[in-house]
């Protein structure tokens, strides 16, 4: 178990951490939560012996971590997962580590194969990719098989396969009677793997209470209703109704309700009384990533402002038309699209409206429907109708005749 009682860290006129106490116990994967430059490295450097506390002080079994007899056999961290020897292949870097332990050899062997880097042992770790260098940092974490394990960011880079692993892991690492101490900035991953939650803002504490606490003692749960859209006097009628019984009702932007303060079955037995017909009626329970934003959104330090774009916006030239504008943007769960491929066009026009010329195949024919220039067919594209018999063809525009080029050559080099 780690233990901290009025832990305090200042660094000249600033201070880290202040006054911060709190039980990680065994059994439960507790996520240590908190926004950039709220004391989450300091803390977790001070339980590790790294940084000395100005005030209070942190236990580990009820010793601080350099009291610890042969401390890496009892505790495992993973704090920067670049702090390894580029020149040392992934097993000499466990292999000295090991060494300095008093762990065996074969031990090395076992994790390299618990964090899948087996086939890649004998390479030298500069030049592992980012979610190479995070498992060999797990891997260093896990070498003397420790009861205390403590992971700052430890998906950082990871692709989902390794994430899914990681989350699997620390679940399983806690079922084994483990204490498991995770900091992380991934809130829907927190979601999935922590059972316990201890938040701080600014050096001190937020909070200190399992997750579907926090979630519960930190959001607003509504329920959602909705009439059909084409009798709007529905909606008008059960809003009145719904504010006459003590609820609050909000407009939704997609034309849905938003009603606070009366449950779901009191919702229906209304809306039945009324004679209005429900085309929704759901309830929203708030994520965590809502709860820990409604919390901490005091203690941020770095807020980003809307970019203004004063003076950087280039004078249309005479004549020309403004861009029209993107339908939906800047409305919540709206993504911009993908950019334009290279030569091409990514979205099908509209059925019935313009647009460019239908890029030609191999040797000027011209392409399948669906075809992307220089690319195969589409077998998902739909045939072009036939024109019916007798119907006049459209002329092809001229097209310009292409360059002469050797025969000889691939079309690679072309």
């Amino acid at each position: 178990m780690i233990e901290a009682v009025g832990l305090t860290k200042r660094y000249g006129d600033k201070t880290a951490v202040y006054n911060l106490s709190f039980q990680v116990r065994p059994g439960a994967v507790t996520g240590f939560l908190g926004p950039n430059g709220s004391g989450k490295s300091t803390t977790m450097r001070m339980i590790l012996g790294l940084d000395n506390p100005t005030a209070g002080h942190v236990t580990i079994g009820g010793y601080p971590y350099r009291r610890l007899p042969n401390a890496p056999r009892q505790v495992g961290a993973l704090l920067d997962a670049k702090a390894v020897h580029g020149g040392r292949t992934a097993r000499n870097h466990l292999l000295s580590l090991a060494q300095l332990s008093g762990i065996p050899a074969r031990r090395v062997d076992e994790v390299l194969g618990v964090v899948g880097l087996q086939e890649v042992a004998k390479r030298r770790s500069k030049g592992f990719s980012l979610g190479m260098g995070q498992r060999l940092g797990i891997a260093a974490a896990l070498l003397g098989d420790p009861q205390v394990l403590l992971f700052d960011e430890p998906v950082n880079g990871l692709d989902p396969e390794g994430i899914l692993w990681v989350r699997n892991l620390m679940k399983s690492l806690a079922a084994e009677g483990r204490t498991v101490f995770v900091s992380s900035h991934l809130m829907s991953e927190m979601a999935l793997t922590a059972d316990h939650l201890i938040v701080i803002g600014r050096g001190q504490l937020l909070a200190d209470m399992s997750v579907k606490d926090f979630i519960s003692a930190n959001s607003a749960d509504f329920a959602r209703v909705r009439t059909p859209d084409t009798e709007p006097q529905l909606r008008e009628k059960l809003t009145s109704a719904l504010t006459e019984a003590g609820g609050q009702v909000l407009p939704e932007p997609d034309g849905a309700l938003r009603v606070t303060g009366l449950p779901l079955p009191r919702i229906s037995d209304i809306a039945h009384d009324s004679d209005v017909r429900l085309w929704e009626l759901s309830p929203h329970q708030a994520s965590l990533e809502e709860a820990y934003m409604r919390m901490t959104q005091g203690a941020v330090d770095y807020r980003s402002v809307a970019d203004q774009r004063a003076g950087l916006q280039q004078p249309l030239p005479p004549g020309a038309q403004p861009p029209m504008p993107v339908p939906g943007q800047g409305q919540p769960g709206w993504y911009a699209p993908p950019p334009p491929q290279q030569g091409g066009q990514p979205f099908p026009a509209p059925q019935g409206t313009p647009g460019p010329s239908a890029p030609a195949g191999p040797y000027g024919a011209p392409a399948a429907p669906g075809t992307a220039p220089g690319g195969p067919a589409n077998p998902y594209a739909q045939p072009a109708p036939q024109a019916p018999a007798g119907a006049p063809q459209p002329t092809a525009a001229p097209t310009a005749p292409a360059p002469a080029t050797d025969p000889t050559k691939s079309e690679d080099a072309r």
